[in-house]
């Protein structure tokens, strides 16, 4: 029987109050040894500097302090960092890694919402709905007066994934419900294996936009993939072709999007823009081809219940001494892969 851990919770009140319902705060409880406070969202106050000299386990979510050295020094017992959310972008650096800490993230429970809208976003790509139902002349006269949004169909479509990441693998294995789909991915680090495996095809970028009734993007942030999606790419794709972007906004060039779509040869549903919120006078608000909205994708309300399980399960098995299932290693922090 091994000793619980002393664990302290690093989190805004408002993630707190969403990750801990009673039963969840429990079975923390029967996991690790608790102090005073039990949660912090400053590591800097004197109660919690003293506590964090015995904190051998951080929780951590959205409002979490940044783990900076001066912090760090003042945690010598810390061996582990649980993200309860995606991106530990803005929490550690590779200080942490340097240390030895291990540090994991919920990014994999959180992709599951988000490949679940990116579905539906598909779903609704392929019968333009969101755009007819924004288009007053057409929106209320039946199929019959429709023209001008290509083939009102979910059958027998492509479907272009840019990123084989958490999400993208997730996406491909959901559109198994949409009959005939070819769905080809791009990503120049994903294993065609794994990739034939997950029933797609792995091409070149440039090989998938022509093809691609519907574009999904799924890759990373980084300065490689910024406006990866530009002009020149958004000119190869078929007419009627529609972007999603769950993802990072940083991705596409919002500009040439907008022109595009404002020309109507294009559509997009964005749920991340860059930048983020847009500006009121971006020309990505104006065309009538285009549906924003407001970075929902991912986990919220009881979804983010899911992220504190996943958690809490990684914790049963750091404290079991077993290995991790998301940990954070340096070689997925150089490819980006926190973030």
């Amino acid at each position: 029987m091994h000793t619980k851990p002393h664990a302290l919770i690093a989190m805004s009140r408002q993630s707190f109050d969403a990750h801990f319902d009673a039963a969840r705060l429990a079975r923390l409880a029967d996991l690790a040894t608790l102090g005073d406070p039990v949660f912090t969202d400053d590591f800097d106050q004197p109660g919690v500097r003293a506590r964090l000299a015995d904190v051998e386990v951080l929780l951590t979510s959205w409002g979490a302090p940044r783990l900076t050295p001066e912090r760090l020094a003042a945690a010598p017992a810390l061996r582990a960092v649980l993200h309860c959310a995606g991106s530990v972008r803005g929490l550690v650096g590779e200080e942490v890694l340097r240390r030895g800490i291990q540090v994991t993230s919920a990014a994999e429970a959180n992709a599951v919402p988000v490949a679940q809208y990116t579905l539906a976003a598909i779903i609704f790509a392929g019968k333009k709905a969101p755009f007819l139902a924004s288009d007053e002349e057409r929106a209320y006269q039946g199929w019959g007066t429709v023209t001008g949004y290509g083939d009102l169909s979910n059958f027998g479509r492509t479907v272009g994934i840019v990123g084989f990441s958490r999400t993208g693998r997730k996406v491909v294995d959901l559109l198994r419900v949409l009959d005939g789909t070819t769905c080809l991915v791009a990503d120049p680090y994903a294993d065609p294996a794994e990739v034939e495996k997950a029933g797609a095809t792995l091409v070149t970028l440039e090989e998938l936009l022509p093809r691609a009734d519907v574009l999904s993007l799924h890759a990373p942030a980084l300065p490689e993939t910024a406006h990866m999606i530009g002009a020149e790419q958004l000119s190869m794709l078929p007419d009627a072709a529609t972007v999603i972007n769950t993802a990072r906004g940083s991705l596409v060039d919002s500009e040439a999007l907008a022109a595009e779509c404002a020309s109507g040869r294009l559509f997009a549903i964005l749920d991340v823009t860059d930048p983020e919120p847009l500006p009121v006078d971006s020309p990505l608000r104006q065309p009538a081809g285009v549906m924003i909205t407001p970075h929902i994708a991912g986990s919220l309300g009881s979804e983010i219940g899911r992220l504190t399980d996943h958690t809490l399960d990684e914790l049963a098995r750091w404290t079991a001494r077993q290995p991790l299932h998301n940990e954070i290693t340096a070689e997925a922090w150089a490819l980006g892969r926190h973030a």
